[in-house]
């Protein structure tokens, strides 16, 4: 089996998996309750403008403030200033936008309470509002329109000279002008009457979009993208995918007409998926892969493993021998590991959407020219990356180092939250550090003025348990030393670090009642 995508739609989310020869290679999320805002255009207010930073915040109508740098901002630019274009434009998630680096400060080009047309091109990550920028991109079926640019471009990936000058000679002829374009991969082969089409159709596009700024005040929503079936069509569903399937009628038509209207010759290969005694990711084995995804520890075919965790600045990886133990040497026995889990690493970061800074720890290796190997099978493996990536050698210390393009929330943050219990640590206390703290609490409430009959102590079963069965000798301690009788009591509603401590006899001072978390 050849590249397949399927697209599983239930009421609260839309799910759409790629695979390639039944590997998931690429997992896309959309919830109505978290939604996607990338590529959405907003007439926006500018709310603070900040020199130190050279950047703004811009009040796009979300629940928080959306983020602009001077490099994205078209307005006041002058003739001269450098044009950099990004014709990779194969990425679903980014839509590519050119970038102008101008020496004018921000301040001289932006005042509060000014309005701009602005699009969204990354997403709200974690805590952080989504990134805008006034370069509008309007991607369509065969072209990405950019209405303030005066360029033309074409995709990197299509490589062959002859190709990339017929299209390039044919939009020079037929764009509207004073209009940018990117022709994108799919172009190539493509006739001029289709490529004609998407012009007239992403300018009546962008002229609505005009009009709708023009009529609304700012903060307002002027576009917003296709739904995430119908992007994953336009930009993934090319001639290199044998089959799409979808488990919803409703999407199923939905995505079957707007095929027979763009691709009729590909309209054969959308099915829909009708076995309700199993759903498609788990016929397909898709469920499987996403709980891989969102596991610390991944197992590696030899039997070593990699761990990943994610920590605020940066993830970290570390690659395990585990039960990999060789036939020969060790430095063999570290490099097969090594190379086996550099393959891995790069299917893991595209896989999880893993974006920023990211360490790699690989086991030691001797040799120079092994790390070497290790370095090219992880810079082979991480070639297809639609993300921009830079990847350093591996040091003396066996690190790799990579900055990774971070466009959108990784999966790890879509499907999961801080966990209740630890609050992202990873770790709670041990129910001995627990017992201690209440034996510290209740020196504290002996101690002071007054005597009371009882002190009563709350707090998780395991907790209790453990006091019970080997600290009943310091309990009986406590109770000679301050004259108090201590009882227990078990309650399973409190978490493992709570737990609550009551003077009985006379009434409770706040010091004497503790809820500790």
């Amino acid at each position: 089996m050849g590249v397949e995508i399927a697209i599983s739609v239930t009421r609260e989310e839309t799910r759409v998996a790629v695979l390639d020869n039944q590997v998931v290679t690429e997992l896309f999320v959309d919830r109505p309750k978290k939604k996607d805002f990338v590529g959405d255009i907003y007439k926006g207010k500018v709310i603070k403008v900040l020199p130190g930073m050279q950047a703004a915040f811009v009040d796009i109508g979300l629940d928080r403030a959306a983020f602009m740098h001077v490099s994205d901002l078209s307005v006041g630019t002058e003739p001269g200033d450098t044009l950099v274009d990004n014709e990779d434009d194969d990425r679903s998630a980014e839509l590519p936008r050119p970038r102008r680096q101008t020496a004018r400060p921000i301040e001289s080009l932006l005042q509060e309470g000014q309005e701009l047309l602005v699009q969204i091109s990354k997403g709200p990550i974690g805590t952080k509002g989504p990134r805008i920028t006034t370069y509008v991109s309007l991607p369509g079926r065969f072209l990405v329109l950019m209405p303030n640019v005066d360029h033309v471009g074409v995709s990197r990936r299509i490589t062959n000279d002859e190709e990339r000058h017929r299209l390039k000679d044919l939009m020079k002829r037929i764009r509207q002008p004073e209009y940018g374009y990117i022709v994108r991969t799919v172009c190539e082969g493509v006739p001029e009457e289709d490529l004609i089409t998407d012009v007239k159709f992403l300018t009546a596009l962008w002229e609505d979009t005009l009009k709708a700024s023009n009529s609304q005040a700012a903060p307002a929503l002027l576009h917003t993208d296709l739904s995430l079936p119908l992007r994953i069509v336009r930009d993934l569903f090319t001639k290199k995918v044998d089959r799409l399937l979808i488990d919803s009628k409703a999407g199923f038509d939905e995505v079957k007409d707007f095929v027979r209207r763009y691709l009729p010759e590909q309209a054969s290969r959308v099915h829909f998926y009708d076995k309700k005694q199993e759903g498609l990711f788990d016929h397909l084995g898709i469920e499987m892969e996403i709980t891989r995804a969102l596991s610390r520890k991944v197992w590696l075919k030899s039997g070593g493993h990699i761990v990943i965790d994610h920590t605020e600045a940066m993830t970290v990886v570390d690659v395990n021998t585990g039960r990999f133990v060789g036939k020969r040497d060790q430095e063999e026995t570290i490099l097969k590991n090594n190379l086996e889990a550099a393959k891995e690493i790069a299917y893991q970061i595209k896989l999880r959407g893993i974006g920023g800074i990211i360490i790699i720890d690989f086991i030691d290796m001797e040799r120079e020219r092994n790390r070497e190997k290790v370095y090219q099978a992880f810079s082979e493996a991480m070639a297809s990356d639609k993300a921009q990536t830079r990847i350093s050698r591996i040091s003396d210390l066996g690190l790799i180092e990579i900055s990774r393009e971070r466009v959108r929330e990784d999966l790890l943050r879509t499907l999961s939250e801080v966990c209740g219990d630890c609050e992202g640590r990873g770790y709670t206390k041990s129910t001995m550090t627990m017992a201690y703290e209440i034996f510290r609490d209740i020196r504290r409430i002996g101690s002071s003025r007054g005597q009371a009959q009882r002190i009563v102590v709350g707090a998780n079963p395991k907790v209790i348990d453990l006091l019970f069965e080997s600290e009943h000798g310091s309990i009986e301690q406590l109770e000679q030393e301050f004259q108090h009788q201590i009882s227990f009591k078990a309650d399973p509603l409190l978490h493992l670090e709570q737990y609550d401590i009551v003077v009985v006899g006379r009434a409770p001072t706040r010091a004497e009642t503790r809820n500790a978390s």
